[in-house]
């Protein structure tokens, strides 16, 4: 029952180019896949995908040198990859990312028929993709969700739990909602995003015009206050649904956002590098050197798992995570063997910045 309801959404919902806006070629000197009619990038790397439903999918891949951070792009309605082609190598140069765009099943050169389910599984094999054969990992991964692209995002999201972030891009409650606004998720709706976004834990953003004609502000608005972990939001005055790139703030929040996320990931990893010191044999040696005291534990240290305003914002959690010892000496001791037994966890690489 539930299959034959989202196929009969489809009909409502899918919207690809047609005829699509590129073609894939096969180069007969190097046999490298390209997208036509743009030109070879060394940086570009472009794919087909295999589905666990059976269909294969177009994809892209651009590298940015030294890129710690994977974009995972799901784009929205009506466009396909040789639409977004230019705004993804724009979005990876100046968010100094990693990208992987694909198109969804029955857009641009992908097989199959578009679908709720498929854009499931289609959003699986891109993320399959950037684990097996660029080596990211779910940590290092910030998913992207443009509109109708925000329902494949956030059912990804529900079951990664240690994902870097989330971006929310004009997003739908769902898609019943879009046409009307219903108080309650019925069985035949698709995209149940306000259900599943309170099961996201990790940091996210949500940018959205206020003069949107196609999913009104008032979704993505919803769709924060029901956030875990609330970032603060991009409301922009005067935008609608397809014009949001091109506000300078967009980029600048962007930018933002993300320096706040690679900022969070390498405390938590400089937190993963500690390794405790052996016990002393001598319990009550103390330090010799009273001016410096002992750190407190970092389980003092609380972050809240829900905020209510835009000042509740994940910047507050930027906070240099401490020993996790709370009985740690100080760090002048006489013994230089124990000296060499400490191992600090400050260690936070440094974060690229503009």
């Amino acid at each position: 029952m539930g299959g034959v309801a989202s196929s009969m959404a489809a009909r409502f919902a899918f919207f690809p180019p047609n005829p699509p806006s590129y073609n894939l070629i096969t180069d007969d000197l190097t046999g490298l896949l390209l997208l036509s009619p743009f030109p070879h990038r060394e940086n570009v790397e472009v794919l087909k995908l295999p589905t666990r439903r059976g269909t294969e999918i177009a994809a892209m891949y651009v590298r940015y040198p030294m890129a710690t951070s994977t974009l995972l792009y799901s784009h929205g309605n009506a466009t396909d990859l040789g639409q977004m082609y230019e705004l993804f190598l724009e979005l990876s140069i100046h968010l100094r990312i990693n990208l992987l765009g694909y198109d969804y099943s029955g857009y641009g050169q992908s097989s199959g028929k578009p679908s709720e389910q498929n854009t499931y599984a289609d959003i699986e094999a891109a993320y399959k993709c950037l684990e097996e054969r660029y080596g990211a990992k779910q940590e290092d991964v910030i998913l992207y969700g443009q509109s109708i692209g925000s329902g494949p995002t956030l059912d990804l999201a529900v079951r990664l739990p240690q994902l870097a972030a989330v971006i929310l891009h004009s997003p739908i409650l769902s898609g019943l909602r879009v046409m009307y606004p219903a108080k309650h998720t019925y069985w035949f709706d698709i995209y149940k995003n306000i259900d599943k976004i309170q099961l996201i834990n990790c940091p996210v953003l949500i940018i959205h015009g206020t003069s949107d004609e196609v999913v009104d502000c008032s979704h993505g608005k919803q769709l924060w206050e029901l956030c875990k972990e609330k970032y603060e939001p991009l409301w922009l005055n005067g935008g609608n649904h397809c014009n949001l790139e091109l506000y300078p703030e967009y980029l600048k929040h962007l930018k933002k956002f993300i320096s706040a996320v690679e900022n969070r990931k390498d405390s938590r990893k400089g937190t993963d590098c500690f390794v405790p010191p052996r016990r002393s044999t001598d319990v009550s040696r103390k330090s010799t050197d009273r001016r410096m005291k002992p750190q407190p534990s970092v389980d003092k240290l609380e972050i809240p798992k829900n905020h209510s305003s835009n000042a509740d914002t994940m910047e507050n959690f930027e906070r240099p995570r401490r020993s996790m010892d709370s009985h740690e000496r100080p760090r002048k001791m006489v013994d230089q063997k124990l000296i060499k037994a400490r191992k600090s966890i400050d260690r936070l690489d440094r974060v690229q910045t503009d």
